[in-house]
């Protein structure tokens, strides 16, 4: 049976080993839900999230972000740098009409933000790929575009068509599948991260917007209504945090997201 609620859940921050363990069961909570279930979380302090295939050697040899904490995610993509954005982790059981085509969940969640952002006055589509685009294996999610990522206006060429200057990047996510799940996270840059240096630093919404605050509830909840709409289903959100009751179970999972060995694994 089809479920018939979107269930969300709003985490307290906490660190990068922590948040992935519970990544991880928020996909097996997908399974016995069967449907999509989401987790909106934030960060203890900022961190790198490395992509499940990349190599740790580059997080070390790029100096905008030396002294950050580093967490490889089970996901893949490019990292990211956690602390000024909106994180979400969302998962679907394999057969679900978003689990069983990979780019389905990817492109349902990026267009309901886009639709969201146009309530606030931010013009935003997802990326179609073109000769113009930056390496695809550069390492920060926010300097590379995939097909189906969100991107949007830059505010210095106002004074061109605007059809013409999509390409700041504002939306990026990633995915992973496990078991009879599939997991996907993503990141909403809300402003530019300043604990790294400028090589390392992107446009959030906030720069997009030439400033003004990007509540993190308010932007969230306008989002998943409209995720919830395209299923024809309504959010449900829960009263207490996805950690709550799963403590032992996170921290088990967590042992293995802080061992060196899983960091270093490539």
């Amino acid at each position: 049976m089809t479920a018939r609620v979107l269930p969300v859940w709003w985490d307290d921050a906490a660190d990068g080993p922590t948040n992935m363990a519970a990544d991880e069961l928020l996909a097996e909570e997908a399974e016995r839900h069967g449907g999509l279930v989401v987790r909106i979380y934030g960060w203890s302090t900022p961190t790198v999230s490395l992509g499940g295939f990349q190599r740790l050697a580059d997080a070390e040899g790029c100096d905008a972000i030396a002294g950050l904490p580093i967490v490889r995610r089970p996901s893949g993509g490019g990292a990211i740098i956690h602390g000024t954005d909106l994180t979400y982790a969302a998962a679907v059981p394999t057969p679900h009409p978003w689990g069983s085509t990979p780019q389905a969940l990817y492109d349902a969640m990026h267009a309901a933000m886009a639709a969201t952002l146009a309530e606030f006055g931010i013009a935003a589509r997802l990326h179609l790929p073109s000769a113009a685009d930056p390496p695809a294996d550069a390492f920060l999610c926010f300097s590379r575009r995939s097909p189906g990522d969100l991107v949007t206006a830059l505010p210095d060429d106002a004074g061109a068509d605007a059809s013409a200057t999509f390409g700041s990047k504002i939306m990026g996510s990633a995915q992973r599948r496990l078991g009879t799940a599939v997991l996907q996270h993503g990141s909403l840059l809300l402003e530019t991260c300043t604990a790294v240096g400028p090589a390392a630093r992107h446009r959030g919404l906030a720069d997009i917007a030439g400033g003004g605050s990007w509540g993190v509830p308010e932007v969230a909840g306008r989002w998943l209504d409209r995720v919830a709409a395209a299923l024809e289903i309504v959010r449900d959100s829960q009263p207490q945090s996805f950690r709550e009751g799963r403590e032992a179970a996170i921290e088990d999972r967590a042992a293995r997201f802080r061992d060196p060995r899983w960091t270093g694994r490539r």
